[in-house]
């Protein structure tokens, strides 16, 4: 990537700004400086730029949304940070600055740096923040895929490489650590896919019809287990309640999954309805809520669930045609985030 930016790109300006330190730097320096891996990277456009196209690996943060201040104030370090212009952007350093960091602004912006003739991407990547300030990637690929980068681990949940003629290369991906599976059928368990991504090493966590199938670690609902310090899993029920529906899912066989990475609780529900139990699933920061009846939710239930989880990211997911652009204004108060998948 930095052989492709025109040579003498412009320099660098610095100034001190409270506890911290802002620098303008020009787009070969700014490519030099996001390939490190202490640098967070973070587009400060509209969520409506940032899907039009932005850096690969930044997440998005828009400096002019109210909760601005509120979503960066955890952020520590060093941070790289760019608009469309550089206008915006050094605004966010400044903010950015008053927590301490060493903030890098890329000069001229998006436009600057596709001039050069650097890439960029519209595949969305969500970026969260654990408690002791780890990044948790999230990735949500196809259906009920979602690939979860954290610490150097690689989470990979129902992966599933073909399905009705959407793909997902997972060759292009590392190796799983931990690999979660719902339940047992083909579009969440894939063993060919589940082959191609373990190692011996990898820790293959699902429900009891796949382990009676394929060799893993069974857990039931209600069941928990550690992985190392910083990792937790729980099983928890996913089912069917409406009358003639419930074969699909019946109670007490498939999984849902609480995942915690270092504070940060994930709950991935895999194929359920608004099942009674999820009153009990607390201290959410990220749901999965899948919505594609007659297998899993209606748009209805789905915010009824929503309401009883009360996570503070909402991902809807297994959505196929369901018309989902709806929820985000049924639920003020959760961020609701339509990813629109490969």
């Amino acid at each position: 990537m930095i052989a492709a930016v025109a040579a003498g790109c412009g320099g660098a300006q610095s100034s001190d700004v409270a506890k911290g330190r802002i620098e303008t730097v020009g787009v070969e320096q700014f490519a030099e400086l996001i390939t490190r891996k202490d640098v967070r990277l973070i587009d400060v456009r509209t969520p409506k730029e940032y899907a039009e196209g932005h850096l690969e690996g930044s997440e998005n943060i828009d400096v002019k949304a109210p909760d601005f201040a509120e979503r960066i104030k955890d952020i520590k370090g060093t941070v790289a940070v760019y608009c469309r212009s550089g206008k915006r952007s050094l605004t966010a350093a400044g903010q950015l600055s008053t927590n301490g960091c060493s903030v890098y602004n890329l000069g001229g912006g998006i436009l600057a740096w596709q001039k050069a003739g650097c890439k960029t991407t519209t595949v969305e990547t969500d970026i969260f923040s654990t408690r002791n300030g780890k990044l948790v990637k999230i990735h949500a690929l196809m259906h009920a895929c979602i690939r979860i980068e954290y610490d150097g681990r690689e989470i990979e949940v129902d992966p599933c490489a073909n399905l009705n003629g959407r793909t997902v290369d997972y060759s292009a991906f590392p190796k799983a650590d931990i690999i979660l599976v719902t339940h047992d059928h083909f579009d969440h368990f894939d063993t060919a896919t589940i082959n191609m991504l373990s190692t011996e090493k990898t820790l293959l966590v699902m429900n009891r019809a796949c382990a009676e199938k394929m060799d893993g670690k069974r857990m039931d609902n209600g069941d928990k287990m550690s992985v190392g310090t910083y990792i937790s899993i729980e099983a928890v029920p996913a089912y069917n309640t409406t009358k003639g529906h419930q074969q699909f899912h019946p109670k007490k066989r498939d999984n849902g999954y609480i995942l915690c990475l270092d504070g940060l609780r994930i709950y991935i529900a895999g194929d359920t309805e608004d099942i009674p139990e999820m009153s009990k699933v607390k201290n959410i920061d990220i749901a999965f809520l899948p919505c594609n009846q007659p297998y899993t939710m209606t748009p209805e239930q789905l915010v009824r669930a929503a309401k009883m989880v009360k996570p503070k990211a909402l991902f809807p997911y297994h959505y196929g045609e369901t018309d989902v652009t709806g929820i985000a204004e049924q639920l003020p108060d959760i961020d609701v985030r339509i990813r629109h998948y490969e």
